[in-house]
């Protein structure tokens, strides 16, 4: 019988942190989705070890590893087209013409979710360095068809932290 659920994990803005409870909130994912600001091309490698990753470089990823990371990308889960940018404010593709299901990206340290025009856009937050009082967290999409179930996961980390 073939496949028809998966699971994605979703992080961005880990600024060169990649905590253990990323890690482990993100155990069990059929694919990782880094939506920039990564901070060190091992992250990248540690998050391969769950499940393939598809990264886009943000703002503040420089240097010679970064320039190997593209600034979009496209996963396709199953049925369904995920389109990935660090900063939403810098899409320059409408994603229902495109045919997209989703758009991931991160860049506020904002999590959220929101339905724009039949199109899912979900900004996982925030997973490294804590921001001013913003949750550190990440996210994880459920993919069944075309059919997306997104949620928000806030890491139990320090307050200070």
């Amino acid at each position: 019988m073939p496949r028809t659920e998966y699971s994605v994990g979703l992080i961005s803005d880990t600024h060169g942190l990649l905590r253990p409870e990323a890690i482990a909130a993100l155990i069990g994912a059929d694919y990782i989705v880094h939506a920039g600001d990564i901070g060190d091309a091992r992250i990248l490698e540690r998050l391969s070890m769950i499940a393939p990753v598809t990264a886009v470089r943000g703002n503040n990823d420089r240097g010679a590893w970064a320039s190997r990371i593209p600034e979009t990308g496209v996963l396709q889960v199953g049925e369904a087209i995920i389109y990935v940018i660090h900063d939403v404010g810098a899409l320059d593709v409408d994603p229902v013409a495109a045919g997209f299901h989703a758009v991931i990206a991160g860049h506020s340290h904002h999590p959220g979710i929101v339905l724009r025009e039949g199109i899912l856009f979900i900004n996982p937050g925030s997973a490294g360095p804590r921001r001013f009082k913003l949750p550190v967290s990440v996210g994880w999409l459920t993919v069944s068809g075309t059919s997306l179930e997104p949620r928000l996961i806030e890491l139990s980390v320090g307050s200070k932290s």
